[in-house]
């Protein structure tokens, strides 16, 4: 029994529609560190001061605000990719061809002497990719069966850390052999591993779970009542509950809704705080451009695996909350690795120890985050609401992180990491009022409601 257990475990990796999650993981993955860390390394490189660097923590805004036209993504009809592709998969080719442009356009910049085009490129590359993102995720929920979704969620993950190596390492590896321009076309053209993947997977049937069916028919009901409005104006009253007003107030029914979204915009603020300053601090020692890539890209992917499986396992052992705490202190004492390094200096033996235990650590934290963020989703309102929940994410991240240069430029590289430390108390303080409050009133858990055929005329 238990030898048939593993072997149908195993069989749904081999799923055609769960290894294209796999491809499309890693074009979601891409576009990140081209806008973060392998763009701070081209910045610092070229003498752009550490205080603006961090400000470019900003460009990346558009993830943190992606919820704004999520719903736009989520149900508008483009009107000729829609009739040939598809709902889902016309949206994942549009916003890649806008990302495969902008990439160009970004490698395309001299940020030494336009710095402010180059500022532009990147948010702009930063829009299609969280645009994306959006399509990606809804692509996922919706071609998977239920039995499938945990796999898709691995591959998911794993080919974003791909993407994420291609774009960090790869990036480099480029940039030190032919010049940053030729690796920003390079990672350009890399987007082609997603529109591929998506021309040859189907698109996936509309389903309608029972609530969403009722709280339609709720509006549908509400709009009869009013003779005066009727026609379009009654149309796009429907339209813009469903898609928007929906999705938000079937969220604030929980209890503690504003405390958990602090927590989820404070949680990883002292590691996103050391993070946008990492690249900089490694040149500022004098490690060479291929030693980071080694490093930090190769060496610590494997290690931010072994991380988000460890997390896995502790998360499946002592619970979501649990393990948001035990990840929570992790990261925040793993920032003790970049003081340690600051002290020694260039040394690549310590920089592997610094990364090994800031990835492991910031890979047990993300997957007991992940996890969590999942449980706070309606099956209903899947894409527009974990693009709210991972925006509140971005957005705390990216307005403390714009702060980090400065403070870099104020103090030594010891006393800056001592004090990245600090950024992740107000989440853990969160953390445990909300446990508290669990312990008193259980949240009760969301669970998919079976879904249904979608009614007539929503159709692709």
């Amino acid at each position: 029994m238990k030898a048939s257990s593993w072997s149908q475990a195993a069989a749904v990796y081999l799923d055609r529609r769960v290894i294209a999650i796999l491809f499309l993981g890693f074009s979601e993955g891409l576009p990140l560190a081209l806008t973060g860390a392998t763009l701070s390394v081209w910045l610092r490189e070229g003498g752009v001061s550490r205080t603006a660097i961090g400000l470019f923590t900003l460009v990346s805004l558009p993830y943190a605000l992606k919820f704004v036209w999520a719903p736009l993504i989520d149900r508008l009809r483009l009107p000729v990719m829609t009739r040939v592709f598809g709902r889902r998969r016309g949206w994942a080719l549009t916003t890649q061809v806008a990302l495969v442009a902008a990439l160009i356009g970004l490698g395309s910049t001299d940020p030494l002497q336009d710095l402010w085009w180059t500022a532009l490129c990147a948010v702009i590359v930063a829009f299609c990719s969280a645009s994306q993102d959006i399509v990606v995720d809804a692509y996922r929920v919706e071609l998977l069966e239920e039995d499938q979704q945990a796999a898709g969620a691995a591959m998911l993950v794993l080919g974003y850390r791909f993407g994420m190596l291609a774009s960090g390492a790869g990036a480099l590896y480029l940039a030190s052999f032919f010049g940053w321009h030729v690796a920003y076309y390079a990672m350009a053209a890399l987007v082609g591993v997603g529109m591929v993947t998506v021309l040859l997977t189907r698109e996936p049937k509309v389903a309608q779970s029972p609530e969403m069916v009722a709280r339609e028919r709720h509006v549908a009901q509400w709009l009869e009542a009013r003779p005066h409005l009727h026609g379009r104006r009654a149309e796009a009253l429907a339209w813009l509950y469903g898609a928007v007003v929906a999705p938000f107030a079937q969220f604030m029914t929980r209890r503690a809704w504003v405390a958990i979204l602090a927590f989820i915009a404070c949680y990883k603020l002292g590691d996103v705080l050391a993070g946008v300053m990492a690249a900089p601090f490694y040149v500022d020692l004098g490690f060479e451009k291929t030693e980071i890539a080694n490093v930090t890209k190769v060496f610590g992917l494997w290690a931010t695996i072994v991380g988000g499986l460890a997390g896995g396992i502790l998360v499946s052992r002592v619970g979501v909350l649990r393990g948001l705490l035990v990840g929570g202190i992790a990261q925040m004492v793993s920032n003790l690795g970049f003081v340690a390094l600051a002290l020694v200096g260039r040394d690549v033996g310590m920089l592997a120890v610094t990364v090994a235990v800031e990835n492991v650590c910031g890979g047990i934290a993300t997957a007991a985050f992940v996890a969590y963020l999942s449980s706070l989703c309606n099956v209903s309102y899947t894409a527009t609401q974990y693009a709210l929940l991972s925006s509140f994410y971005k957005l705390g991240g990216d307005l403390f992180g714009a702060s980090s240069g400065w403070l870099a430029d104020q103090m030594s590289w010891p006393a800056f990491f001592l004090l990245s430390m600090g950024g992740a108390v107000p989440g853990l303080l969160i953390l445990l009022w909300l446990m508290g409050v669990m312990r008193r009133e259980p949240i009760p858990e969301q669970r998919p409601e079976a879904a249904e055929p979608a009614v007539a005329g929503s159709a692709h």
